[in-house]
């Protein structure tokens, strides 16, 4: 599927469900912190996050072809297509690619878009640029330690920030609490 096709029907999922833009606030409330949930060994240090060079041919050859797409030639999988939708149990969702933690199941929830979505993530693990494919300008985030692309964030979240880091499936892995 391409990402325009994807994408328009995302716009008529968020028409038909009537979901409404929130107005950012400042994100004064607050919620459980992800350390909780990540196992010892799945947390950066305390310093700047090393970034890894790795060869996208190399990449090639370790990731299953759908997640090479989406991670490194930034295309998106179908909605609705991934298990980790529907999934509803205590953990965190690492990257596929180079396994930094990246959200919990805290920051899940119901977008009713066919996509996994955070109301948010784990702070410094995600960069963003802008994204010109469309019309219409989008911001798109990646992981900060291998550069894989994960999806776009959105100003149409639940409270308390209102955004939604709509995720590809395929770019992630999840894991349980234990």
């Amino acid at each position: 599927m391409t990402r325009r096709k994807a994408l328009i029907q995302m716009a008529l999922t968020l028409l038909v469900t009537g979901n409404s833009f929130g107005t950012p606030i400042s994100h004064n409330k607050s919620f459980k912190e992800w350390t909780e949930f990540v196992p010892p060994n799945k947390r950066p240090p305390v310093e700047v996050l090393p970034k890894l060079k790795v060869f996208k041919n190399k990449w090639k050859q370790r990731l299953p072809e759908e997640a090479y797409l989406v991670l490194f030639e930034e295309d998106t999988e179908r909605p609705f297509s991934s298990p980790l939708n529907d999934e509803k149990r205590k953990g965190i969702y690492c990257c596929r690619a180079c396994g930094l933690a990246l959200f919990t199941s805290a920051m899940k929830y119901d977008s009713g878009t066919g996509w996994p979505s955070f109301f948010s993530c784990i702070k410094d693990h995600m960069g963003t640029k802008k994204d010109y494919n469309l019309i219409f300008p989008r911001t798109e985030y990646h992981c900060r330690k291998c550069g894989g692309h994960q999806g776009h964030v959105f100003d149409d979240g639940p409270a308390p920030t209102y955004k939604r880091w709509c995720n590809n499936g395929v770019s992630l892995v999840f894991e349980l609490s234990r």
